[in-house]
């Protein structure tokens, strides 16, 4: 499994992965699922993979692939005027992999299935970001749903809900993510360290941070300490069910 978050802030995107993946309770290995690409001056554009993990290297590797192209009518996400038809672009690549990989083509049944979070920017449009589904079809960052997940999400979402503010700066918002990562891998083995955090500041079209935070990082453990001490004396300080 895997889990991946991606924020929309009022100053640009942030995005968070981890490395983990795993075929089985003994076999565990890390590989990258965050990659980005940028022309200085005109875009950025990163994406998030969960999923298959043939799948998801075959997409990457074939936008890559065909971003070198030099023919103005082949398709490539550095060449699609908007974030829009970027992520349809990318939609439509990763039904190709999975129908060449299945025969019966993309469908939520697949074994071949992946889901993406596709985000950035493209100059003349603001920083967007969009969930990719395994059927290819996408949705859109609103600002009623600001942020999205694929992978292992739900022990990582209560936090996102309640603490998510667009105004927030790069820092809170990496605590907030660090908090809904920690709250992830202490509940669920497939999901675990080193995480990938790179912040995008809107208008730049070039990453302005990008980090690999490992266990040992005194950050990250002050933060998941803290935050496990918090959540003790909050449960303490509740009044009791009376019965």
């Amino acid at each position: 499994m895997t889990y991946c978050v991606g924020l929309k802030l009022n100053r640009g995107l942030v995005f968070m992965s981890d490395t983990r993946t795993n075929a089985g309770v003994d076999n565990f290995s890390m590989t990258r699922k965050m990659f980005t690409w940028e022309v200085p001056g005109d875009r950025l554009i990163t994406i998030m993979t969960a999923g298959n993990l043939a799948t998801t290297q075959s997409l990457i590797s074939l936008l890559e692939e065909r971003s070198k192209a030099t023919r103005e009518r082949d398709p490539s996400i550095l060449r699609a005027p908007t974030m829009f038809q970027v992520a349809r672009l990318v939609g439509a690549t990763l039904r190709e992999i999975i129908a060449e990989s299945a025969p019966t083509g993309s469908n939520s049944d697949s074994p071949f299935r992946a889901s993406l979070i596709v985000g950035g920017q493209v100059k003349g449009s603001q920083p967007t970001l969009f969930l990719v589904y395994p059927e290819g079809n996408f949705i859109e960052a609103t600002a009623e749903t600001p942020y999205f997940q694929i992978g292992e999400a739900k022990y990582g979402k209560p936090i996102l809900v309640r603490a998510f503010d667009p105004e927030m700066t790069f820092s809170e918002a990496a605590k907030l993510l660090l908090v809904s990562f920690d709250s992830t891998v202490k509940a669920n083995l497939s999901v675990g360290l080193p995480f990938d955090l790179q912040t995008y500041e809107k208008d730049s079209f070039k990453v302005d941070r990008q980090i690999r935070i490992a266990m040992d990082d005194p950050m990250y453990q002050s933060i998941s300490t803290g935050w496990g001490d918090a959540l003790r004396e909050a449960f303490n300080f509740l009044p009791s069910y009376e019965l």
